[in-house]
């Protein structure tokens, strides 16, 4: 009972504040928790745990309120790399950093 999504246009670091908070708690609270919560990553983790609770109850048949978050891991994606011009023909780097998200459930 899992779900996955990767090279999400987040950084893990901001996704890995969001993640702290709804890591453990039951999957029916960390929907609650994520659609209210006013973040960007918010919005994109309640997509990944929806997912992963439509495949326990399709694929499985488990209901939504015997499920939880057993684990959740947020990776570094790929990195896009840009730049900027500067004087005298030289460039500053800009670093588009992207994100994997995997949730996986458990019947409690």
């Amino acid at each position: 009972m899992k779900a996955i999504a990767t090279n999400i246009r987040i950084s893990p670091k901001k996704l890995a504040v969001v993640a702290s908070i709804v890591r453990g708690q039951s999957a029916k609270h960390a929907l609650d928790l994520l659609r209210f919560m006013p973040k960007k990553g918010a919005k994109i983790l309640y997509k990944v745990v929806a997912s992963a609770v439509a495949n326990a109850s399709h694929n499985d048949m488990q209901s939504l309120e015997t499920l939880s978050v057993r684990e959740l891991v947020v990776t570094k994606g790929i990195v896009y790399k840009r730049g900027t011009p500067i004087s005298r023909g030289r460039s500053h780097p800009i670093l588009k950093r992207t994100t994997n998200i995997r949730v996986e459930l458990s019947a409690s």
